[in-house]
């Protein structure tokens, strides 16, 4: 790290350490390199050199190891938080080295051309880095055009009476946000470039809403989540009317909602209720989150006691239970249905960032508003009690009831009085269908009793048709056969 005012001067008689090089955990070099003639030692001859002169500026050596890649991740961390320590930015670059050396060499590398400086050093010593304005552009270019946004650029204003750089705080609020990014990212939970600060989420009555930090993590499940860090500064009951707020924004139509759906919901407020998602103004901003409900939002509780979370979780479970709370399905089959409806609620979890830091974001250190256990975060975002639960219950209550209805049916199906046999479903229609009931013959018989009954009819039937249609027989007169029949009448003479 680069020296401040308060360390001492390097001694005369040492010589240069050597360079530091990851994953060593040798000290970084001296800013300031003392001569090359050594206590007890004979002076050199051959006139001076470079090196004789203290404050003669000269490139490190151990920085001569910085690349490109490590020099633009910093920018666009630094881009995006604005201020963070070389611990933090370790975190949200290069969490899989051992340690923060290389970033501590990169910061100054990056310092001596004027991209960052050091705004402040904290009391346990750590520095506090900030982009200059060339370094605040160079940020820019490095994330405007992947549609990131870039937080303000911290100037530099002094005291015209004292000197003294005005503005230089990092508050622990701020600290605790780009720790918790930091954490996240250190878990896998999220890169550098899926996270934003202090996003506003504007209200109907035009209050606006900021989110204190919002991740996008979609390969470690997580989608979208918005994060509200807590130093216990605020009252539990302001914590509720933020999941409030967030429940309401999340019910706010898309500006191109189609004119038919605004009327309905003016005048029908719980209409809303039957609208998707899809047409929602949260799915303009945010993608789908994989689950059912509105955008997950996440309390991390920074420098406080457990006794004073509880408290705080308490308050939030009862007084915001409409917000964060599932509902009971409204199904035929209620009471085969255990299963909860999420589709209108703000999933709320919880941890502190002491957990974070100790265990890691990826561990279950998270819990559920309505739940005890602690879990990991994308066990604690599932629904396991939701709609693919009440798709099965759903199933399972349908069969049951179909078998049912079956067996009831088949208890009321009629018997044939003439040879005992059930109707079949066909027979069954004729007989109760009065579009065919006056057609269906005697309707205590069944269709094969019937089927008899309709062919003696038509043998019957026919029979008689012959009968009608056949020639009369002849009469018997007396006359022998073979001789002219004589006429009853005399031909008069």
């Amino acid at each position: 790290m680069a020296s401040t005012a308060d360390e001492p001067e390097q001694p005369l008689d040492r010589g240069e350490q050597p360079p530091s090089v990851d994953p060593s955990i040798t000290p970084s070099a001296p800013r300031h390199h003392g001569p090359d003639v050594f206590a007890g030692h004979p002076r050199r001859t051959g006139g001076r050199r470079r090196s004789d002169n203290p404050l003669a500026s000269r490139r490190p050596t151990h920085r001569k190891n910085s690349t490109g890649p490590r020099r633009r991740e910093l920018l666009q961390a630094l881009g995006i938080f604005q201020r963070a320590t070389p611990d933090q930015l370790w975190k949200l670059t290069r969490p899989d080295n051992q340690h923060d050396k290389l970033v501590r060499d990169t910061l100054l590398d990056l310092q001596d051309h004027h991209l960052v400086r050091i705004e402040l050093v904290r009391e346990d010593q750590r520095q506090v880095w900030v982009l200059t304005k060339r370094g605040h552009s160079e940020a820019k270019k490095l994330l405007e055009p992947k549609g990131i946004r870039v937080s303000a650029l911290r100037e530099e204003k002094y005291d015209p009476d004292t000197g003294e750089l005005l503005g230089a705080s990092y508050d622990d609020h701020a600290a605790a946000v780009t720790t918790t990014a930091a954490e996240l990212h250190r878990a896998g939970i999220g890169h550098r470039l899926g996270f934003a600060t202090e996003i506003p989420h504007r209200l109907a009555d035009g209050y606006v809403q900021r989110a204190d930090l919002v991740v996008r993590a979609p390969a470690a499940g997580v989608p979208v989540m918005l994060l509200e860090i807590d130093r216990r500064t605020e009252d539990a009951h302001d914590l509720v009317s933020k999941v409030r707020r967030y429940w309401e924004w999340g019910r706010l139509l898309a500006p191109d909602a189609d004119k038919h759906t605004v009327n309905l919901v003016r005048s029908q407020p719980g209409a809303i209720e039957d609208v998707g998602h899809e047409k929602r103004l949260w799915r303009r901003v945010y993608p789908q989150t994989g689950r059912e409900g509105l955008v997950p939002l996440a309390f991390v509780f920074a420098d406080t006691t457990e006794a004073k979370v509880d408290n705080t979780v308490k308050v939030l479970e009862a007084a915001g239970r409409r917000f964060w709370a599932p509902r009971r399905y409204e199904t035929y089959y209620r009471e085969a249905i255990t299963a909860k409806d999420y589709s209108q609620a703000v999933p709320v979890v919880f941890t502190t960032l002491e957990q974070l830091m100790e265990h890691g974001a990826d561990a279950a250190v998270w819990r559920r508003l309505g739940r005890k256990d602690e879990q990991t975060l994308t066990d604690a975002l599932n629904n396991p009690d939701g709609d693919a639960l009440y798709r099965r219950q759903y199933a399972r209550a349908e069969a049951e009831d179909e078998r049912r209805r079956a067996a009831e049916r088949e208890a009321q199906r009629p018997v044939c009085k003439r040879c005992g046999q059930k109707f079949t479903d066909q027979r069954w229609e004729e007989t109760t269908a009065h579009r065919t009931a006056w057609n269906a013959g005697d309707l205590s018989v069944c269709g094969t009793c019937h089927a008899d009954d309709v062919a003696r009819e038509e043998a019957a039937a026919e029979a008689a048709r012959l009968q009608a249609a056949a020639p009369p027989e002849p009469e018997d007169d007396g006359q022998e056969p073979g001789k002219p029949r004589r006429s009853l009448f005399r031909r008069r003479t």
